[in-house]
């Protein structure tokens, strides 16, 4: 009887568990995302971290890939058009004047890319949201278009298959 009701109870959790990404461990991608930005690039990975880093490249980019959940109803307001790709720049204006903000294509899952002045480096940052589950991929380069160039690789080679279908 108890085993019945225990195989009862995994039954009815397991719908509760189909929405988010697809991927939950970012080991499982380590080796692809190294090769898409290319030679030269090492990596360390860990379930929910992923950092690639290149000595020899041009302006040592670093970039990190980390999964999280984020449930403050911003996937929702932004997916129903209450809060527009011009809103989030003007959040992210606020706290940097050279901040700049855009649509990022990734469906299922909504998301965006903001890229912004660091000192003499440069940064940009992916924020990919799927059923609360948060995909963040942040770069540091030499430059604004290094640093939107790690972005929008891994963006297009490695997040479907973290977000799925």
């Amino acid at each position: 009887m108890r085993s019945l009701l225990a195989a009862l109870l995994c039954i009815s959790a397991a719908p509760a568990c189909a929405g988010g990404f697809a991927l939950r461990d970012l080991t499982a991608v380590a080796d692809e995302a190294g090769a898409a930005l290319g030679r030269g690039y090492a990596a360390r990975s860990a379930p929910e971290r992923l950092t690639l880093m290149c000595t020899t490249c041009d302006g040592a980019p670093m970039v990190d890939l980390l999964l999280g959940r984020q449930n403050d109803g911003t996937e929702e307001r932004v997916r129903a058009g209450r809060t527009s790709m011009a809103q989030l720049e003007d959040i992210c204006r606020s706290c940097s004047l050279d901040c700049r903000l855009s649509g990022l294509s990734v469906d299922p899952a909504v998301g965006w890319v903001t890229t912004y002045g660091i000192g003499s480096s440069a940064g940009a940052t992916a924020v990919i949201l799927r059923d609360g589950d948060l995909l963040t991929i942040r770069a540091l380069a030499g430059s604004r278009e290094a640093a939107a160039r790690q972005i929008e690789v891994l963006a297009r080679r490695v997040a479907p298959r973290i977000v799925g279908r």
